[in-house]
């Protein structure tokens, strides 16, 4: 027996023995760009693990949220947006998100309900309505609705043929969140802790480090380089008074270098002390940020730099 085989996981995290009746299971989380996915993860878990912003497709990989109750855990699986892919990168995306339909126990199907239903909600529906999980359709952003009979009505009409439960939220207020939460629990069937009770998230704190990064080019850059950024933590070194972080942004472009660095610094320069802000709030203590521009020709169509960069096609 290798090493491996014999290390025991659930003693390494010290997982406890979920009590009898207790109910468990992954919940997928699919839906458009833009629709307020990461934004209802987050408040979920009770915290920020996922980035938001106001431009579309911000979710790039499979990120996991925990949310771990008296009666179940959940196991949110945010996905990137389905959209019609428009580069490499947009292929993998898209594969992945398709992926997590068939891997995850129930399938949560957020729509924008400040919104009717358009193609991009009738093309989700279709891929959906092939997969034998439970699927509950959640209209967010109820607070936004200016006519809410008629607007649901559009959603109404769209999943009639399947019988989805329906359940209507905001993520930005929490109204509905908590009948949200006791409808996905009746879907979970009993089933241990997967992960440790007090964990939110399976990601690394690196990984929330890069996006905390890409988030804030994304919010403060809008649509001057929106997509073509990806973040990499080059070096994390962590002593009893400060954290101190190395990162690289790579651009696709030297116009996009100079936008990102702005005149004289001050773009990077706001980058980085509004991603430190966040670090701190994630790590509960000082850090030092520092970082780089690089370019990257054309990296969002190369395959051997998408798994550079860490955006590979999920198992």
């Amino acid at each position: 027996m290798s090493d491996i085989d014999s290390f025991n996981f659930s003693e390494a995290w010290s997982i406890p023995q979920a009590p009898t009746g207790y109910k468990s299971g992954f919940i997928g989380i699919i839906g458009r760009p833009n629709v307020g996915k990461s934004t209802l993860m987050n408040q979920l878990v009770g915290q920020k693990i996922a980035i938001t912003s106001p431009v579309a497709q911000t979710t790039r990989n499979r990120l996991q949220g925990i949310l771990t109750t008296p009666e179940a855990q959940l196991i949110f699986v945010d996905t990137p947006g389905i959209h019609k892919p428009h580069h490499q990168l947009g292929e993998v995306l898209v594969r992945n998100a398709r992926i997590a339909i068939d891997s995850v126990d129930v399938i949560l199907f957020v729509v924008d309900g400040a919104q009717p239903a358009g193609g991009g909600d009738r093309f989700i529906v279709d891929l959906l309505s092939r997969t034998e999980n439970p699927v509950i359709l959640g209209i967010n952003k109820i607070d936004q609705q200016t006519d809410s009979q008629q607007l649901d009505r559009t959603y109404e009409e769209l999943i009639a043929p399947y019988q989805w439960r329906i359940v209507k939220f905001s993520a930005f207020t929490k109204e509905g969140l908590d009948e949200l939460l006791q409808l996905l629990v009746t879907h979970l069937e009993p089933g241990p802790y997967y992960y440790p009770p007090d964990l939110v998230t399976d990601q690394p704190e690196r990984f929330i480090m890069g996006e905390l990064i890409r988030e804030q080019i994304l919010l403060l850059t809008r649509e001057e380089v929106p997509h073509s950024v990806a973040v990499t933590i080059d070096r994390v070194e962590e002593d009893t008074t400060i954290t101190r972080v190395l990162a690289t942004i790579h651009v696709e472009r030297d116009s996009q270098k100079g936008i990102l660095i702005g005149k004289g610094g001050t773009m990077l320069k706001a980058i980085g002390s509004a991603a430190r802000e966040q670090m701190q709030k994630l790590i509960a203590g000082k850090v030092y940020l520092e970082l780089f521009v690089k370019v990257q020709p054309k990296w969002r169509q190369s395959r051997f730099r998408l798994s550079e960069l860490g955006y590979r096609v999920e198992e």
